[in-house]
């Protein structure tokens, strides 16, 4: 079969196309046969080597397909089913191996493609906004990067929660889909300083919480911009990692709280993965939820999928398509 491999940390050129022995499900797990791959700025931190993964490896952490055979001891699912996954590692490929315990049942209504689309930004929108910090009507909230594949989806599900929802992009075309999305107000980064707009925009009294997926370039600022007791949450890096910090500026601007959570320790239990995953799906099936996929490529195409993400020229979900 083929599949996407990384031999040594480097550029999107460190994405090989090569051929590889199709695995085989032992107990307790299933073979996938892959239908569609997302594509997520953590596949670009293990691509780098900031964050680490022993090498070489096939990357790719969120898939969607059938249930191509079962190993040992499962029942369920069965051959045939439709599934999707995440944060499993090696989903840029024709077929994955992945515990039976980590796939969930794609239900009618919900196509292969978008279950592809949906597992980790759409799971991450989702353990960010009801249980990092559970939004209720009334809160005030900063998405950054909201034209983003993670940003669409939060200030979607910060809309249902009854939130007000501030949002920063680069473009007036990326704010046009941002407020599609449900922000109520957005902030063009690139004309704004957004520290003075929220200022204003909160009549001084700041933000109950920042959702921060870019990390070096809005930390810093973002602090100055949460009312007291405020909550940073920063769940990306996609400017660069965020330097050397002292807590003791937490106390100084108002006791904020800052937390660096991952999706893997907000799906540790079957149960919690089934419910979330349940949830989302469930919205994206009645349209509560929408998804944007701007762009399906070739899996042989995984570089150039890279280049787009790394150069901000997408918005909403990128695929690949064995």
């Amino acid at each position: 079969m083929k599949a996407i491999r990384v031999h040594a940390p480097g550029g999107p050129d460190a994405l090989r196309y090569e051929d590889v022995p199709r695995p085989t499900p032992g107990p307790s797990q299933v073979l996938v046969k892959i239908e569609a791959a997302g594509v997520n700025f953590i596949d670009v931190y293990q691509r780098t080597g900031l964050y680490k993964v022993p090498m070489p490896f096939t990357l790719g952490q969120e898939a969607a397909g059938s249930v191509a055979a079962v190993g040992p001891g499962v029942t369920e699912p069965k051959v045939g089913d439709r599934v999707a996954y995440t944060s499993i590692l090696g989903a840029y490929a024709e077929y994955a191996v992945v515990p039976a315990d980590r796939v969930v049942a794609l239900p009618d209504g919900v196509s292969t493609k978008q279950g592809a689309a949906a597992m980790l930004q759409g799971l991450t929108a989702h353990y960010l906004a009801t249980t990092t910090y559970p939004l209720k009507s009334g809160d005030a909230c900063l998405v950054h990067a909201a034209a983003g594949g993670v940003g669409l989806l939060l200030c979607q599900v910060a809309k249902l929660r009854g939130a007000r929802v501030l949002g920063t992009v680069s473009t007036r075309e990326k704010a046009a889909l941002a407020r599609a999305a449900g922000a109520d107000e957005v902030i063009l980064y690139t004309e704004q300083d957004f520290e003075p707009e929220v200022k204003r925009l909160t009549n001084g009294a700041g933000l109950r919480v920042i959702y921060d997926s870019v990390g070096k370039t809005t930390f810093e600022k973002g602090l100055s911009c949460l009312a007291p007791r405020g909550v940073m949450v920063l769940f990306g890096q996609s400017s660069g990692p965020v330097g050397p910090f002292d807590p003791q500026v937490l106390s100084q601007k108002g006791s904020l709280f800052l937390t660096r959570p991952t999706l893997a320790h907000y799906i540790v239990t079957r149960a919690e993965l089934v419910a979330r995953a349940g949830e989302v799906l469930g919205w994206i099936k009645s349209g509560r939820l929408k998804l944007r996929i701007e762009r399906e490529l070739p899996l042989a195409q995984a570089a150039e999928a890279h280049r787009l993400l790394e150069g901000r020229k997408t918005t909403g979900k990128v695929l690949l398509v064995p």
